[in-house]
């Protein structure tokens, strides 16, 4: 028997979680730009639903945050004491605490994708926003680490910054099951609209040859304008899959039928959900993230589908929800989590993590959420997480002080000082 299953790392939310704004296109980081943010609160929810996951009977990791603030990241600007907005923003995005959002840490293909029968991981290189694009060397020491098992893992720096590359956030893999070989989908989107496209063509072609994978188990796939448009920053805003299920917004894609018609060729086996817009309007779909969900197949082999309690609370989200478990479709549970502040910077439960199908037992431990783990991750956070920030208060020596001492806190809980 296999023993191959999916892994969900999930970012901890970093003791510098702030709403600044930097984020553009992502219209809950807009509109929650400038407001005091709560870092200890986010850092606890992001630990139930982890506790929430386990509880389902699923393997559960995590990654740590980065070391924030970044001064050498200033330093490469000439930046010390900002004299003007543009300076100001800059110094914003050094004491980032956007790494929690691991969906785009990187691009990730299992074992049974690949030429070499090891699971591969290209750390995405987020160029399309400064706060985002100082990420992926620290990323990289991160992953080398949890997965330092060269005869299973290997991790691949970013690709060229000439090509935007967003990571997992815009992919998607599907099979009969997490263990079989796999459909790798890529997204990607043109750009010209009032919004960035942040995933580009060449960088999901690149990703695919770094990872040795079968030209004719990937598709490479157009991003709707109209869901970029719309506040669709990445992929999963408006579509998740899982193993033969593909959940998504009837607008998700820019030929929705043709990429419909090349799932089922290449995976007759495969389901597609799509919610229409005349149910659940692109708009309602992006401000509940409806689909920045984890659908997981759970131990009994149902499939479930965990989203924020936004989503559950919208009316028009709810009735169609409601409507999709009465018809005995594939996914068969709904179940809401409260992450709150992550979605109030516009995170919702699929972007704070980063799936890995692969052996447990060759994840390097550290990695890997225990409830005893838990436990200790929760009081440290409460003794040592900042309880508030208000953007104002960046910059500061004694708030920087303090979101350097609670990381280095962790680490030493951990045992990963070689993060430090």
């Amino acid at each position: 028997m296999s023993t191959l299953v999916e892994i969900n790392f999930d970012g901890l939310v970093g003791p510098s979680h702030n709403y600044a704004g930097l984020s553009l296109g992502n219209l809950a980081s807009a509109k929650h730009g400038g407001t005091v943010s709560y870092p200890r609160a986010a850092a606890l929810q992001g630990v139930a639903k982890m506790r929430h996951n386990m509880g389902l009977g699923l393997v559960q990791g995590l990654l740590c945050p980065l070391p924030r603030p970044n001064h050498a990241f200033l330093g490469t600007l000439g930046i010390g004491e900002p004299a003007d907005e543009a300076e100001r923003r800059l110094r914003a995005a050094a004491w980032s605490a956007s790494s929690m959002w691991t969906a785009n840490a990187a691009t990730v293909s299992p074992a049974p994708d690949t030429a070499d029968g090891r699971c591969h991981l290209t750390a995405a290189n987020l160029v399309t926003m400064p706060h985002r694009s100082q990420e992926w060397p620290d990323t990289v020491r991160q992953l080398r680490l949890a997965f330092s098992d060269t005869a299973h893992f290997a991790v691949h720096d970013a690709v060229p910054a000439c090509f935007g590359d967003e990571g997992a956030a815009n992919h998607m893999r599907m099979g009969t099951h997490h263990a079989a070989p796999g459909l790798e989908i890529f997204v990607y989107g043109k750009p010209g609209g009032a919004f960035p496209a942040r995933q580009n063509e060449q960088a999901s072609r690149a990703v695919a040859r770094l990872h040795g994978l079968n030209p004719a188990r990937c598709l490479f796939v157009e991003q709707s304008a109209e869901a970029i448009a719309a506040g669709a920053f990445h992929n999963d805003v408006v579509a998740v899959a899982n193993e033969r299920v593909l959940f998504t917004h009837e607008q998700a894609f820019a030929d929705p039928e043709c990429t419909y018609g090349a799932i089922r060729a290449a995976l007759p086996e495969a389901e597609i959900v799509i919610v229409p817009a005349s149910a659940v309007s692109l708009t309602d779909a992006i401000a509940s993230y409806l689909f920045n969900a984890q659908l997981l197949t759970l131990p009994s082999g149902e499939m479930g589908l965990v989203i924020p309690l936004e989503a559950w609370e919208h009316p028009a989200v709810r009735a169609w929800l409601d409507g999709m478990l009465a018809s005995n479709g594939p996914i068969r549970r709904v179940l809401p989590v409260d992450v709150r502040q992550s979605m109030a910077n516009g995170g919702g439960p699929a972007c704070l993590r980063l799936r890995v199908v692969a052996d447990p037992a060759t994840v390097d431990p550290r990695f890997l959420l225990t409830e005893a783990r838990a436990d200790m991750l929760e009081m440290l956070i409460a003794k040592a997480w900042p309880e508030q920030i208000d953007p104002a208060d960046i910059g500061r020596d004694s708030l920087a002080s303090s979101v350097i001492a609670a990381r280095a806190a962790l680490l030493d809980a951990l045992d990963l000082s070689a993060l430090t």
